[in-house]
């Protein structure tokens, strides 16, 4: 099983990025979790590049959402939204399809985070995102309940985040063969 992880930030020392990696650790012997780090070489989404011939970039993330059995987004929020480079991923792939009926799980770390994970959450519906039962999570105030190396310290966050992992799993798991 292959899991695509997608970080909302870019920063070197990302909360969001470093939970992922913490949520890679946890997945059981047989599953790979990949984290996309081309977020930042992505050009910004105009319909007009979004042609037959795509720029490089662009054919590479798409490619990667394809062959994963499921995404994983962990996000921050800024001034009540997703990141810009992460909406602009999603606009990527909007036409293109690779998300519809994708396994998806959210998790959003942030200070407060209800905006950005509603809008996620959002976006994703409307691209035929397959949202999972059970695979999204909202971690307000994330710093109190994370160390600096995106380990989890508070116990009901990790109960949360492992719950996450489960369904998400146990939601591609039939589609294996």
């Amino acid at each position: 099983m292959h899991i695509l992880a997608i970080s909302g930030s870019l920063r070197p020392a990302s909360t969001n990025t470093s939970l992922l990696r913490t949520v890679a650790r946890l997945v059981p012997a047989g599953v790979v979790v990949d984290l996309y780090d081309g977020l930042d070489d992505l050009p910004h989404f105009s319909p007009e590049r979004d042609t037959d011939n795509p720029p490089a970039t662009v054919t590479a993330l798409r490619r990667c959402l394809r062959e994963a059995d499921a995404v994983l987004i962990c996000t921050p929020e800024y001034a009540h939204g997703v990141p810009g480079v992460l909406k602009n991923m999603l606009d990527w792939v909007v036409s293109s399809g690779e998300f519809v009926n994708k396994p998806t799980g959210v998790i959003t770390a942030a200070t407060e985070g209800n905006f950005a994970h509603a809008s996620l959450l959002e976006t994703l519906r409307v691209m035929s995102a397959r949202r999972v039962d059970g695979a999204s999570v909202l971690i307000p105030f994330v710093r109190t309940k994370v160390d600096s190396d995106g380990h989890i310290t508070d116990p009901p966050t990790s109960r949360a985040v492992q719950s996450l992992l489960d369904a998400l799993l146990d939601a591609i798991q039939p589609h294996q063969s």
